[in-house]
């Protein structure tokens, strides 16, 4: 066929005035074989009424690549064919009649290299307020390797920070200050001090303490690492404290980070809501200076939690360990935040793992391979207790930061004994689970046992025993079991 021959057919086929079917545009290829430099994307979508779901499946490839509303001449400009995301398999979601899942392939090339912020714009860009869809989540993505080798990762990541803080075997633990807001400058690091010396690990500022009147952020910064150095000095133990240098500017955190980089601190904290742009760019900087970035998903829950619509976690996971966080706060199932303890899991696999397999039962829909990027920890907070240490070392492994605020703090023998509580919990349920006991089914008679040689524990027990936050969780994975794979 000559080549006006095949822009007349291409026309014919494709370019009617006018606006036609996503479909009949070429975002919809069944037969579409996937490759391994393609971005892939699971969606589910809710269809408005009497729309066809391969449509909208369409219209979401569509829309998150080169469509608009209606036909334009310039595709015939660029290589169309190319850089058109393809819908290419869907599925009806088990136990729903309404929501169905779309697997979306796109060309690598459609993304800038090694930025979160152009990736981002493109697949959640403008087709969350489509019309034609009644709600749209993005539930699983599939990074390709040689995308993936654009990104830095995490800089220390899991094993870096382990061999800094030279600690190995059991958790890492924390605590958040509490109350996150109001205090004086010095008696915040008095918490620290006291935290630190009665066993953890770090203390950490909370997402919503910046500079305000009441405490500004050098006060803070200062106080903070006198804490740190005096309880390092006094157990011999490399210790930390989460600052938070989230500010209004890049250059106030850059300002902020350095600071702290000066007066000694090995790592800075900052918030989801500054965006992935700034992320990134404090990643970048951590790296620079041999400096641990903790992020605090600080308003994820705005768009992960509903079931139907918005980002599932284990995205933001996904491209937070690309942007190059080395903690971010990822679930603790058993504590008073959302969390289904298989969509932890795959939370968590996401973060730890070098390469991750298809398990729909943990909400992973694809095979993808990291590319060499570092394990993000992962960092559990949130109305979680050493009564419940047994529940939390069997269900989130070995590499986490355990973070208890108010189950350190709110001990009635102060925030030493909160902390030695905690310290003497896990080393217990550690203890138990290399000698081979079933720590889990026992862990309340080996808590109780330890309690008895430590005043603080048994005091801590007796306390929060009964305290449980037991609410049903709205997002659960759709499958209980791993089925064969049909995706990619």
């Amino acid at each position: 066929m000559s080549d006006a021959a095949e822009r007349t057919r291409i026309k014919s086929e494709r370019y009617e005035s006018g606006v036609i079917p996503y479909k009949k545009m070429g975002y919809w290829d069944a037969d579409y074989t996937v490759k391994e430099s393609d971005v892939l994307c699971l969606f589910r979508i809710t269809p408005q009424p009497g729309v066809d779901p391969i449509e909208a499946a369409a219209a979401v490839a569509g829309e998150s690549s080169t469509a608009t509303w209606t036909v334009v001449w310039t595709d015939l400009l660029t290589a169309c064919d190319v850089y058109r995301a393809k819908a290419y398999f869907v599925e009806e979601v088990p136990n729903s009649t309404e929501e169905f899942f779309a697997f979306i392939a796109y060309e690598c090339d459609l993304f800038e290299e090694a930025s979160i912020a152009n990736l981002t714009a493109s697949i959640i860009g403008n087709v969350f307020g489509f019309k034609a869809v009644k709600a749209l989540r993005l539930e699983d993505m599939r990074m390709p390797y040689a995308y993936l080798k654009g990104y830095l990762g995490p800089a220390s990541g899991i094993i870096v920070e382990r061999e800094r803080l030279d600690v190995f075997g059991r958790p890492l633990l924390g605590a958040t200050v509490k109350p996150k807001l109001g205090l004086s400058g010095k008696n915040y690091g008095r918490v620290v001090y006291e935290g630190l010396k009665g066993g953890l690990d770090f203390l950490k500022d909370d997402e919503n303490i910046n500079s305000q009147p009441f405490m500004r952020w050098r006060e803070r910064f200062l106080y903070v690492m006198e804490g740190i150095n005096k309880a390092a000095a006094k157990t011999g133990s490399v210790k930390g404290s989460y600052l938070n240098v989230t500010a209004a500017t890049m250059e106030e955190m850059y300002e902020r980070a350095e600071f702290a980089r000066e007066l000694g601190s090995i790592i800075v904290m900052v918030d989801l809501v500054i965006g992935y742009t700034a992320i990134q760019s404090m990643c970048y900087w951590g790296r620079k200076n041999d400096t641990i970035v903790h992020l605090h998903r600080a308003g994820a829950s705005t768009y992960t939690r509903q079931k139907v619509h918005g980002i599932n976690f284990r995205v933001i996971a996904k491209w937070m360990r690309m942007a190059g966080v080395d903690h971010i706060h990822a679930g603790t199932i058993v504590g008073k935040l959302e969390g289904d303890p298989n969509t932890v899991k795959g939370f968590y696999d996401a973060l730890r793992l070098p390469y991750l397999k298809e398990n729909r039962a943990f909400g992973l829909f694809f095979d993808m391979d990291w590319a060499s990027l570092r394990k993000c920890m992962p960092v559990a907070s949130g109305g979680i207790h050493c009564g419940q240490m047994h529940q939390l070392t069997h269900l989130l492994g070995e590499d986490v930061v355990l973070q208890f605020g108010g189950g350190t703090i709110g001990h009635p023998d102060g925030i030493q004994a909160g902390a030695t509580a905690n310290r003497v919990a896990l080393e217990a349920m550690v203890l138990a689970k290399n000698e081979g006991r079933d720590y889990l089914e026992n862990g309340a008679e080996i808590l109780k046992d330890a309690g008895k040689s430590c005043g603080p524990l048994r005091v801590a027990l007796d306390l929060w025993k009964a305290i449980t936050f037991d609410y049903a969780s709205t997002d659960v994975c759709d499958y209980e079991s791993v089925p064969t794979s049909s995706s990619s």
